[in-house]
């Protein structure tokens, strides 16, 4: 199913070609000037240009072709150049009836050749509550991976746990030091307790204790990084003990997810690629890429002589130095974060074969990734370019600064989830909306309602771009806001309940009154948003349609009376806008991991 903007564009190609000019040049868009067209060609400048003619003429030459064509109300020549296209109400009634008819895909289409894809998000850490910090990469993540799957891809979503590194060598000291884990400590097979030494509590009170020790003491430094490569040449009683952490931690991030609405098809951890380590090292010693560099192990990435380019937040460039080595094997022996990234790509060639994997990662770690990355292309463990790294900026307080407790200290994602739905109850009430209902059907609204403003007030930003967080007007129903859609949803689900009960039904659609022909020139434009959005690895242009696609149903409700219509034909048609408008409305929530409830 094609939209709009693609069949046209094909149209004007066709007479740009008759009229002797490339085609290529004669792409459609909306048009800038809603009250004079629908749509608009701006080729004729350019192609004048180029052709050293008169832009005016040769759009007149254009015009003149497409005037014959049924799909055009009218074809006019505007300003130095630039054609006005409006289509007529059958065209307009045509495409939104094929919108209405596609129930599965509300439009959009499909991509022509599917692709493997792995989308990495989320990266929770053992040991580690999940905060704010958080969030950005789960809600992106979830919401890339259902778009890529909705387009036909086939697509893993990895949690990559954080479960390898140095934070485990801390831990188990720390936990050892405490005389919680005499068993684990014991050198030989086991067996090992079955039941963990230590709770979730116990962990997130350790790690920061741990961690902060380290810096101070080198000697507990050297006895964590000591035990993290113990752990990682496999010790059966670290390995046991290590298990227990992850179980534990495990455990608290499904509950977070879940709350969320964040799946994962694959929960492995940096650990999973260890099997695949030695297989690693011994290849990219033997393709003379691992080097000695003062008692560590490194791949050089850089080229030799480049320079670099590096975007400031100002959207200025300066030249920046060559990304540094890749440090692959520590002086003491331990694999490095990047390590274990590099292990991941080889081991997900080898389970998958992916053509694409995704990173949803703060935009802070770029350097990192492009170090990875250029050492598995001079691998040979991934096709060039099939890595991407999409960074996102942060969530921020009223400071500018990323989002903290009133204390100053990193909030909690339980804690935020917990918030959110106490100020969302109170919205709720405020507005009067889901009074009559039973207690437990209440809080699910609660909760449905909490999850789509930090949802949408995340993913109506733009990835790379941070946003101030305010719970206050992310949680009100009216503005741009979830809980603004999921009521537009609510309310034309109503509508069609009642339409039922009367016993009218939708129809076949026919487009005549302004707000009709908004709300079909509104619903063919989600095709256009998912196909950039996809391209463009960018939610929020289906966040943005969702807001204006609810805001062009207003304008249609309070313009055209639907069950008071009096022609049953004209009722029969507002129904199926309605009804289309709702389907395409909850896919694109959907899209965006939101759910919409039966009723407020």
């Amino acid at each position: 199913m094609t939209d709009l903007r693609t069949t046209l564009s094909e149209a004007v190609a066709t007479a740009f070609a008759e009229a002797g000019v490339e085609g290529a040049r004669a792409l459609v868009s909306p048009s800038d000037r809603p009250d004079l067209a629908d749509f608009q060609s701006n080729g004729a400048l350019a192609a004048a240009k180029a052709m050293k003619a008169n832009p005016r003429e040769l759009a007149t030459k254009v015009a003149e072709r497409l005037a014959g064509d049924a799909r055009f109300q009218s074809v006019e020549v505007a300003g130095p150049g630039f054609i006005n296209l409006r289509l007529s109400d059958t065209a307009l009634a045509e495409r939104a009836q094929a919108v209405a008819d596609d129930v599965e895909r509300a439009g959009a289409e499909p991509v022509g050749e599917p692709r493997k894809v792995v989308i990495d998000y989320a990266g929770p850490n053992v040991a580690k509550p999940m905060h704010v910090g958080h969030l950005r990469s789960s809600i992106i993540g979830e919401s890339l991976k259902r778009l890529f799957r909705f387009r036909g891809d086939i697509v893993w979503g990895d949690a990559h746990f954080g479960d390898w590194g140095f934070q485990m060598g801390l831990l188990i000291v720390a936990v050892g030091d405490e005389g919680r884990a005499d068993a684990f400590m014991a050198e030989g097979e086991g067996p090992f307790p079955a039941q963990s030494p230590v709770s979730l509590d116990d962990l997130e009170r350790l790690y920061p204790q741990a961690a902060a020790k380290a810096k101070e003491d080198p000697a507990y430094r050297d006895r964590a990084r000591k035990a993290t490569a113990e752990l990682q040449a496999g010790r059966p009683g670290y390995r046991a003990l290590w298990s227990h952490f992850v179980a534990v931690s495990r455990t608290a991030l499904e509950r977070e997810f879940g709350a969320l609405g964040v799946t994962f098809d694959l929960w492995n951890g940096e650990s999973d690629a260890d099997p695949v380590m030695a297989q690693m090292l011994a290849e990219l010693a033997a393709k003379g890429l691992l080097v000695e560099d003062d008692g560590a192990r490194v791949v050089h990435v850089a080229r030799p002589g480049e320079t670099r380019k590096k975007k400031l937040p100002d959207g200025s460039t300066v030249e920046a130095p060559s990304p540094p080595p890749l440090l692959v094997v520590s002086s003491e022996g331990s694999a490095m974060y990047g390590t274990t990234d590099l292990a991941t790509i080889l081991d997900r060639k080898q389970a998958i074969g992916p053509d694409l994997i995704l990173y949803v990662v703060d935009e802070r770690q770029a350097e990192h990734f492009e170090q990875v990355f250029r050492a598995a292309y001079l691998a040979g463990y991934a096709p060039a370019g099939s890595l991407e790294h999409l960074g996102f900026g942060t969530m921020n307080g009223p400071d500018g600064k990323p989002f903290k407790t009133r204390a100053g200290g990193v909030l909690k994602l339980h804690d935020l989830i917990s918030m959110t739905v106490a100020k969302a109850r109170e919205r709720l009430r405020e507005a009067h909306l889901g009074e009559g209902v039973p207690a437990e059907e209440f809080e699910a609204i609660a909760h449905t309602v909490a999850v789509a403003a930090l949802k949408f007030a995340d993913l109506s930003n733009s990835r790379t771009t941070s946003y101030v967080f305010d719970l206050d007007r992310f949680t009100g129903f009216e503005g741009k806001t979830g809980p603004y859609l999921l009521y537009q949803a609510v309310r034309i689900k109503s509508l069609l309940r009642k339409a039922e009960g009367q016993g009218a039904a939708p129809g076949a659609i026919r487009i005549a009154e302004p707000a009709e022909r908004d709300l079909a020139l509104t619903l063919d434009a989600f095709a256009g948003a998912v196909a950039d959005a996809y391209d463009r690895r960018s939610p929020h242009l289906i966040a943005e349609h969702a807001y204006r696609l609810a805001q062009s149903f207003s304008k249609f409700y309070a313009a055209c009376p639907v069950l008071a219509a009096e022609d049953e034909a004209v009722r029969g048609s507002r129904l199926a806008l309605a009804a289309t408008v709702l389907r395409q409305l909850e896919t694109a929530l959907e899209l965006l991991g939101i759910d919409t409830p039966a009723r407020m």
